[in-house]
């Protein structure tokens, strides 16, 4: 197997170096490396485990203890000393999205359990990644289950399993490195401040890196040795610059001016709890270590705030990460460069500001049919985001593990039990259905047969994950009386509880005389509330085919994601005046979309005196609950959304 060098790999300066200083100081805690796809996250990761120092640990110990400081507790000891040691590679341990938790965190060994009648520990892909590297690769696709036992981990250190007759403690310290594409949704703000640093990637822009780097692809593809061969010494190199480092660390001072000037930084950014303090600290000592240094300087302060810091500025998922430059130069005392006396004057007029073409103007836009240049649009800003109500699915689904509405999953309380191939082992039933019901089956290579065990499965309820799909009328009736805000703020708040319920979103909306998918079902909330913030709104309101559009999204979701339950959120005005017999269409979509069984809630924007009561009539066809706009906040009682009856 060839190791694509990490000397070879042409990518993002900061990742590189990020890698690095986790290595030379593994306490810093992890990288999370943030980009687009296609540029080289996961090979630069890979190639960089060639680079670790090797581990020495006790022979045949399947926990990797360490000789010289043996775990007591280990499930394999405990270890005498002077033990038997043996060296070997550091490992880099790949947790696979799908993953499931005895994988994770070992379980009962089965096998032994079965045939010998003994309870024995079999370790997991935690305590594999013990001293060494644990890479997630599109951690933020991970199920909520192993991230919860990933948090456990990343702040005992440990690894405690208590089920199945089994109780084992073990240690597991790693250094945790996590790829993710943030188009594909954000991840938990809890795992996220356990990533000691993050690293944004992009692909390059300039045609001769480019060049390069196709250049550097194609001579590995055609002769894996000649090319590892080539950068053999650059690899050399790396890692004897890697060990001296380690080797200088402990020497690395950290004044108290430096310690003083870390916590002011940090304070000035306002990030929350003492984590980034002490990942700053270390990450400036792993760096003057690296570039040879015997005391921390500001220009190592500078480095690790911009790596620690900028993912623990994020206060919900719709705010962008990163971190203002010029304040950090000038809290370390740097002066920002002079401005270019040949740039543009600042005292023109502000095109962004209230008199220019920003939020709330009237812009040309399309006529009242969606497609002339004579009606007028607008954009409205919405409000501050609030806790919504919870809407969920009716009946019980069998989707992906989530938190919205109920259904059989692999995680969660256990409600009975069942035959089969796959899922977890019910034990006590396994031995209860033996005990009862002995099977006979046949020994291989003989005429004899023996007592089979009669395996069951467990049935578990926990709750899943969701399409919301959200249906919204962008006409110039919402635009009226600042409707609009309040619907988008409402929208964006639906949009914040189905990140942290995990579900997948898209968003549809309606005008002049026709619907637009805006944005195609998707993990990234974020992505939808910046199209949401940008949605013009004008023109006539052609509310079936919005209501048509949105069944065939969800109709091809369907065949993507069979398991996936939908909940349509409709957002009407309470009227429907695009062509002709445009309530009668209205309605008839409508009884379409309960046929197909979709459950929906309907979101009624209508205020005035005067009141068409069109959304009533629509949530009544579509056998979904109506929510005036006012009532989406969860002060009101928690409410579950009524689909049609099968």
């Amino acid at each position: 197997m060839h190791v694509y060098p990490f000397s070879a790999v042409v990518g993002s300066d900061d990742l590189a170096l990020a890698l690095s200083l986790c290595a030379v100081s593994p306490s810093i805690g992890g990288v999370l490396v943030r980009g687009e796809k296609g540029t080289a996250k996961s090979t630069t990761v890979r190639a960089q485990a060639a680079l670790l120092p090797q581990v020495t640990e006790v022979t045949g110990c399947r926990f990797a203890c360490d000789p010289a400081a043996p775990d007591p507790a280990c499930p394999d000891g405990p270890h005498p000393g002077g033990a038997a040691a043996q060296t070997r590679p550091a490992r880099l341990v790949e947790l696979p999205v799908g993953a499931t938790e005895d994988r994770v965190t070992g379980s009962l060994h089965l096998q032994k359990a079965l045939s010998a009648g003994t309870a024995e520990y079999e370790p997991g892909l935690l305590a594999r990644a013990h001293r060494g590297v644990l890479y997630v690769d599109e951690v933020n696709l991970l199920h909520d289950h192993l991230v919860d036992l990933l948090l456990d981990a990343a702040a005992m250190g440990r690894c405690s399993v208590e089920r199945d007759g089994v109780s084992v403690s073990h240690a597991a310290r790693f250094v945790l490195v996590g790829t993710m594409n943030p188009e594909e949704g954000e991840l938990r703000p809890q795992l996220l401040d356990r990533f000691g640093l993050t690293v944004e990637v992009a692909a390059p822009r300039d045609p001769q890196v480019r060049a390069e780097i196709v250049r550097r692809r194609l001579a590995f593809d055609a002769d894996p040795d000649a090319f590892v061969a080539r950068w053999a010494d650059a690899e050399a190199a790396l890692t004897r610059r890697l060990a001296q480092a380690r080797d200088r660390l402990p020497q690395v001072r950290l004044g108290d001016d430096a310690l003083a000037a870390i916590a002011k930084v940090c304070a000035a950014f306002d990030v929350d709890g003492m984590r980034a303090d002490l990942v700053t600290a270390k990450t400036a000592v792993a760096h003057a270590a690296w570039v040879g240094r015997d005391e921390v300087t500001r220009a190592d302060i500078a480095v690790a705030a911009r790596l620690a810091l900028p993912h623990r500025r994020r206060r919900n998922p719709f705010d962008e990460p990163g971190m203002d430059e010029s304040l950090l130069d000038e809290l370390l005392g740097e002066q920002p460069p002079e401005p270019d006396p040949d740039g543009p004057d600042d005292s023109g007029p502000d095109d962004s500001g209230p008199d220019g073409p920003g939020a709330g103007e009237a812009t040309p836009g399309r006529d009242d049919r969606g497609q002339g240049s004579g009606a007028a649009t607008s954009v409205a800003a919405p409000a501050e985001p609030y806790r919504t109500r919870l809407f969920t699915a009716d009946r019980t689904g069998r989707g992906a593990a989530g938190r919205r509405s109920r259904a059989r999953t692999t995680v969660g309380r256990t409600v009975g039990e069942r035959r089969g191939d796959t899922g977890p082992i019910h034990l006590p039933a396994t031995i209860r259905a033996t005990a009862t019901h002995p099977c006979v089956v046949p020994v291989a290579g003989t005429t004899e047969t023996t007592h089979g065990w009669q395996v069951r499965r467990k049935v578990v309820e926990g709750r899943e994950a969701n399409l919301v799909l959200l249906c919204v009328d962008a006409s110039g009736s919402m635009a009226a009386r600042q409707r609009m805000t309040q619907v988008k703020t409402a929208i964006l708040s639906l949009l914040l509880d189905a990140y942290r319920r995990r579900d997948t979103v898209g968003l549809v909306t309606f005008r002049g005389d026709r619907a637009t998918l805006v944005l195609p079902p998707t993990n990234s909330v974020d992505v939808a509330a910046t199209r949401l913030r940008e949605l013009p709104a004008g023109g006539r309101t052609p509310l079936a085919e919005g209501l048509l559009e949105a069944a065939e999204t969800i109709r091809r979701h369907r065949l993507r994601e069979p398991d996936r339950r939908d909940l349509l959120v409709v957002v009407p005005d309470g009227r429907a005046t695009a062509g002709p017999d445009a309530v009668a269409r209205s309605l008839a979509a409508a009884d379409r979309l309960a046929a197909a069984g979709i459950d929906a809630v309907v979101v009624d924007s209508e205020t005035g005196r005067f009141r068409m009561g069109l959304a009533a009539r629509l949530a009544e066809r579509l056998g979904a609950e109506h929510v005036p706009v006012g009532e989406v906040h969860a002060d009101a009682l928690t409410t579950v959304v009524r689909g049609r009856a099968a």
